[in-house]
């Protein structure tokens, strides 16, 4: 069995506790519990967790103010258990730095699914990164360019696949793991309209295959990302620099511009 690392499950039902600590113990991880926030955080900290799940509904404090907590001193990734798939919930959850979010009940496939994705996707980002490469001239297609192996340069941000890094006219961006891989097929696409459920699936990983039912929750959380997103890359809502909402489908690569060549 391999072993990935330590896991902190911070719930007060005991039988989702031991459940959730069943299907990571088999997974290969070290499994820490806590029955409520505070001394979960404790544990998190103590352990100096890989993963953690995290219920909402705790008895002392809230899941949303334990993560906020979590995340002053630590990278972990945090994955939400909640019993309502509401906006505001999956807003405050994504927004106070979960990596993903998961509705009771569950399956014990999905949630283990989910966080094997989540590690096969490495957080830290790399030192050492090269000075991003001279720009061509503007190409007539919208597609970003590729001055080296995974690297995408588009408007003068640029994605380095590879050290798993972000740059906006020389400029880091940090971005969590969702919204970096949201960024990535979105680049990749070279202006071709990704689904919804294309991006939820680019976030999910292999779990979600072609034939896994897309819940209406998990396109709002794609619209979270996307916003997010928008945000930190400091988008003009009337003439995006470089995500454009296809109404009523997805979101495509804003056109290349030639004063970014």
């Amino acid at each position: 069995m391999d072993d990935l690392g330590v896991a902190v499950v911070i719930e007060d039902d005991a039988d989702v506790r031991n459940l959730l600590e069943g299907v990571l113990t088999q997974a290969g991880f070290e499994v820490h519990t806590a029955v409520d926030g505070r001394s979960g955080v404790e544990v998190v900290r103590g352990k100096q967790a890989n993963v953690v799940t995290l219920d909402i509904g705790l008895p002392d404090i809230d899941g949303f103010e334990v993560l906020r907590r979590i995340r002053n001193f630590s990278n972990a990734y945090v994955v939400m258990l909640t019993g309502r798939t509401d906006e505001p919930d999956l807003l405050s959850a994504l927004n106070a730095g979960a990596d993903d979010y998961i509705a009771k009940p569950f399956r014990p496939r999905e949630l283990r699914a989910r966080v094997a994705a989540m590690m096969r996707r490495p957080r830290h980002e790399a030192d050492g990164q090269e000075p991003s490469p001279a720009q061509r001239g503007p190409g007539q297609a919208p597609a970003a360019h590729h001055p080296e192996p995974g690297v995408l340069q588009h408007n003068g941000l640029l994605l380095n696949h590879r050290t798993r890094t972000v740059e906006v006219k020389g400029e880091p961006l940090g971005l969590t793991r969702s919204e970096f891989d949201l960024l990535h097929v979105l680049l990749k696409g070279g202006g071709a309209v990704c689904t919804r459920a294309d991006l939820v699936r680019a976030v999910r990983g292999d779990f979600y295959d072609r034939d896994t039912y897309i819940s209406e929750a998990d396109e709002r959380a794609v619209e979270v990302h996307v916003g997010n997103l928008r945000r930190k890359l400091k988008e003009d809502q009337l003439s995006p620099r470089w995500l454009q909402t296809v109404r009523g489908v997805g979101y495509r690569l804003a056109p290349r511009r030639p004063d970014d060549a």
